[in-house]
């Protein structure tokens, strides 16, 4: 028998680094439409000694995971080219409100000067209250208990890898129930042809 412990939790906040946005999403975690609310934040993996650091984001029409980024370090470079796949996925003017916790990456003003010039409004939690991101909490939740928890990893490369397929799988294949039983995808692709 082998115990899986919970490791701790990557913390990106370092202080007042910049000026927090408003919590415009103010815990309203569904849309009515896609690319109209999105969350994101970062989360650690530690395998062999070295770490793995995710930063997604997910669109709360359908919790589809739209962009991902992954890298050996927690640095700006990690968020912002999250943050320019997740642009190209947006179609029209208006971007969709993206909402993150304080962390200091997404209080960089190049950060915010990318939002805006996205079209996109910046929504932040509350000083440290993990709840108003809760969706995006779930979904890291999620993914290490059902991938990252139950499997054994001999590097950061195979990792990186299995990450990639757990994500594709997420998004084209992993039914929820409130979608009525369809995956993030499907459920889209639906709502699109009706």
């Amino acid at each position: 028998m082998k115990s899986r412990v919970r490791a701790k939790k990557f913390r990106s906040y370092r202080g007042e680094l910049g000026e927090a946005a408003p919590n415009s999403l103010n815990r309203e975690f569904a849309a009515s439409q896609a690319n109209q609310k999105w969350v994101t934040d970062v989360t650690e993996f530690a395998v062999a000694g070295k770490k793995l650091y995710l930063s997604p984001v997910m669109d709360l029409y359908n919790g589809e995971i739209v962009a991902y980024q992954t890298s050996n370090r927690p640095d700006f470079s990690l968020v912002i080219n999250m943050l320019k796949k997740a642009a190209r996925k947006c179609t029209g003017t208006d971007g969709p409100l993206l909402h993150s916790d304080q962390g200091w990456h997404y209080r960089m003003q190049p950060y915010k000067a990318a939002l805006a010039r996205y079209g996109m409004k910046q929504s932040m939690s509350r000083k440290g209250n993990c709840f108003d991101n809760a969706a995006m909490e779930s979904f890291f939740a999620t993914l290490k208990a059902e991938y990252f928890h139950l499997s054994d990893f001999d590097d950061i490369e195979q990792l990186n890898a299995g990450l990639r397929r757990y994500i594709d799988y997420y998004n084209r294949h992993r039914i929820k129930l409130k979608l009525g039983g369809m995956s993030p995808m499907e459920y889209r692709l639906r709502a699109v042809s009706h």
